[in-house]
């Protein structure tokens, strides 16, 4: 019988905190009641959610650097169609349409921190490459997390404060007391949208904002290498605000340390070298621009700090991995965990039998697909496979882990430090050249994209346990949602390619893409790579663990261009301005959670918006205002509006109620 629930209730006092010896966390669906979940309705709601947020996702992520989190709109989105079609009792099919559609930003991360080096190393990059490697790191990704997902959403309530999954929850149990939050997320996305079109389709200003638009800007750039630059984008913007100050501003810390310490180091010694310093480069030290400066050495100091933090990461997971193994050999095997699974619904998982069956389905699957369309050598193939699923199941953990303390996925840094072995191992068995930078490229985007899965998935799962639904069928439903993200990001970066291409005058910045060639290209073609740059990043990440400094974010800082960091600030400081200016935390609540939705409101629509113009620019229209966006005078008019957005942001944030 399905239940009927004629007043949603709203989360118990005691989802956020730590469980007292004999108390129970009861959801808000009571795990004795069946509800609609996986309905046509939902699944086909979901599905649709996955395909267009894989399109905005891969175009933001390949513009800026950051893929957002497709969650938070994909919740306020369901919302607002149940709403609007008078739906009864969906918060079990929201949950799944949120689970399903968030497909879309974990495929999309996954694929596009290592496919477009493919491109930018001239490798043959079709299709069923990009598709099956991210299909298959979904697949992954989502059967090595399922043992482990008691430990993180029910064993561990209260420990871990999981602000992704927190957010979620509190937009599909606010939506089912109201929809005005529909309205709020479709006015800012209409704003954020149309400000995007406007400066990427017309340049009717400059997109980049840099000191060198102020007198003596290029001077100070020139002599002492140092300069200030922004992307004022609407959809970054609002990333930062979800980030939140202080992890926006470890990253900016770790991005000043790169453009305010090391290049002008780097340049003051420079004037002393006669002959240009490592492999590939061709200017003298002296005459390269800070961008130079930071793309030919910085960034390595930063590819470094992120291999550094993802190796603390696994030895600290240590102990979370083997006790999930052993709850895993008890239910196949038979015991106490089969007994709990038959129990209630909201303990209920896809039983391990099927899960094992899936991975060893997968595992000779992912082996066929290096046999016969990477490598075409069987020696080859299965050194391939080995190091997949040694490192996915290896840094499973460490993903989950810091979703659920900080929201932040170490994706990038834990594929950095695969790219490194994978190399290193494949030159030892005798692959190298380009057949070693494809064959590491695409082992690489595997265990990204199941790194990437394993990450966000963690999300969907605690956001159903609050709730109440069930974990079984946000599961299985997982796999068709991948499959549909998986072939949508595929088409889109190809498109993308056509229209701005990777490399060159205009192209896409894809900046972990450019990181990952970067670290491939040396080491396959056995030059010398920069391991003492590395090595420096690796201890400065070493020191920041030992202060208790999140490593990983300060690091990121370091290897992502400042245009894209200082924008992330800006957000982070609106997010910190919206809600500390009263002294009443009921209004700073319900300002926060309004800021959050305006901030989806300007990804969402930024990065849909920024699909079509490139969808535009495809179609061979060029609505450029030509010269203009490239002055000083589009700079300065990017400044202002950027100001107003700003101003926009905060404003429209703090118009909220306790009531609301």
């Amino acid at each position: 019988m399905i239940a009927e629930e004629s007043k949603p209730r709203r989360l118990p006092d005691n989802a956020y905190t730590e469980l007292k010896p004999g108390e129970e966390y009861r959801p808000i669906l009571d795990p004795e009641k069946r509800y609609p979940e996986a309905t046509p309705y939902s699944v086909f709601w979901g599905l649709l959610m996955a395909a267009l947020f894989s399109a905005a996702a891969a175009y933001l992520g390949l513009k800026i650097g950051q893929v957002f989190e497709a969650a938070i709109p994909i919740a306020i989105i369901a919302v607002g169609l149940s709403t609007a079609l008078k739906r009864s009792n969906a918060l079990g099919e929201n949950v799944i349409i949120q689970s399903i559609g968030a497909n879309s930003g974990v495929i999309v991360a996954g694929a596009i921190f290592t496919i477009p080096a493919l491109y930018i190393l001239e490798l043959d990059a079709e299709f069923y490459k990009i598709f099956l490697a991210s299909l298959l790191g979904g697949f992954l990704g989502i059967l090595f997390l399922i043992p482990f997902r008691k430990h993180f959403v029910s064993d561990m309530h209260g420990k871990y404060p999981f602000p992704e999954a927190t957010a979620t929850t509190e937009v599909l149990t606010a939506g089912e007391r109201g929809g005005k939050q529909a309205l709020v997320l479709v006015v800012s996305g209409a704003v954020g949208g149309a400000y995007d079109f406007v400066v990427s389709s017309f340049g009717a200003w400059a997109e980049v904002v840099t000191s060198r638009a102020v007198p003596y800007g290029e001077k100070i750039a020139e002599k002492w290498k140092l300069v200030f630059s922004m992307n004022i984008g609407a959809a970054v913007t609002g990333l930062g605000y979800i980030v939140g100050l202080k992890y926006a501003a470890i990253i900016a810390a770790g991005s000043f340390l790169a453009w305010y310490g090391f290049i002008p180091v780097a340049s003051y010694f420079g004037e002393f070298v006669e002959v240009p310093i490592g492999a590939g480069v061709t200017t003298l030290l002296r005459d390269m621009t800070p961008e130079q400066i930071f793309s030919a050495y910085v960034r390595h100091i930063g590819i470094g700090g992120i291999a550094m933090a993802g190796l603390i990461g696994v030895i600290k997971s240590s102990g979370v991995i083997g006790s999930s193994i052993r709850m895993a050999a008890r239910e196949i095997f038979g015991g106490k965990a089969t007994v709990e699974r038959s129990a209630l619904r909201t303990k209920r998982d896809l039983p391990m039998a099927i899960v094992a069956g899936g991975l060893v389905l997968a595992t000779i699957v992912t082996f066929i697909f290096f046999q016969f369309g990477v490598v075409e050598n069987f020696g080859f193939a299965l050194v391939g496979l080995a190091i997949v699923l040694v490192v996915a199941f290896l840094f499973t953990t460490v993903a989950a882990q810091a979703i659920a303390i900080v929201g932040t996925n170490p994706v990038s840094g834990m594929t950095l430090m695969t790219l490194i072995l994978a190399s290193i191992v494949l030159l030892g068995v005798g692959l190298k050249g380009e057949a070693g930078m494809a064959a590491a490229l695409i082992i690489g985007g595997v265990v990204c994209t199941a790194l990437s899965m394993a990450g966000g998935f963690i999300t969907d799962l605690k956001v159903g346990y609050w709730i109440g639904a069930s974990p079984k069928k946000q599961e299985g439903w997982k796999f068709v949602g991948t499959l549909v993200a998986a072939a949508s990001v595929g088409g889109v970066i190809m498109v993308l390619n056509e229209t701005y291409g990777f490399t060159g005058e205009g192209a896409l910045v894809a900046p972990q893409a450019n990181a990952m060639a970067a670290v491939i290209e040396p080491l396959m073609s056995e030059q010398p790579a920069p391991w003492t740059l590395y090595l420096a990043g690796a201890f400065i990440a070493l020191l920041l663990h030992m202060i208790k400094v999140p490593a990983l974010a300060f690091a990121l800082g370091m290897y992502i261009p400042l245009e894209l960091n200082t924008p992330i600030l800006a957000g982070g400081i609106i997010s910190y301005i919206v809600q500390t200016r009263s002294k009443d935390e009921a209004l700073n609540k319900a300002r926060r959670e309004r800021g959050t939705l305006v901030a989806s409101g300007f990804i969402a629509g930024g990065a849909l918006m920024g699909v079509v113009s490139a969808l535009i620019r495809f179609a061979g229209a060029d609505l450029s205002l030509g010269e203009w966006s490239e002055s000083i005078g589009a700079e300065r008019l990017g400044a202002l509006m950027f100001l107003l957005l700003a101003a926009y942001f905060t404003y429209d944030s703090m118009r909220a109620t306790k009531e609301e």
